[in-house]
């Protein structure tokens, strides 16, 4: 923010979460829920402390009527869950 708009601003960082085998399967159970996939945790500066944030998978793929991609979006809430851990 600070070098493109010159805001200053904690530091605040995203990161690409994708993971390619969950993503094909996902889109193979529907095409349209490429529009949800939840490739983003954001890593942010909040006072002294980091906070990590990504959005639940489940509640992104609720938008589609499909329930063959729950047990994926059940996998990639595994693996988010996963990230604060790995930091």
């Amino acid at each position: 923010m600070d070098a493109k708009l010159g805001v200053a601003w904690p530091r605040y960082q995203i990161l690409g979460a994708c993971n390619p085998l969950l993503a094909h399967q996902a889109l193979q159970g529907d095409p349209a829920i490429g529009l949800l996939l939840p490739c983003n945790v954001v890593v942010a500066q909040d006072g002294n402390a980091v906070a990590v944030s990504a959005i639940d998978p489940a509640t992104m793929f609720s938008a589609v009527e499909n329930p063959d991609v729950q047990p994926i979006a059940a996998a990639v809430k595994e693996k988010l869950r996963s990230v604060p851990t790995a930091l």
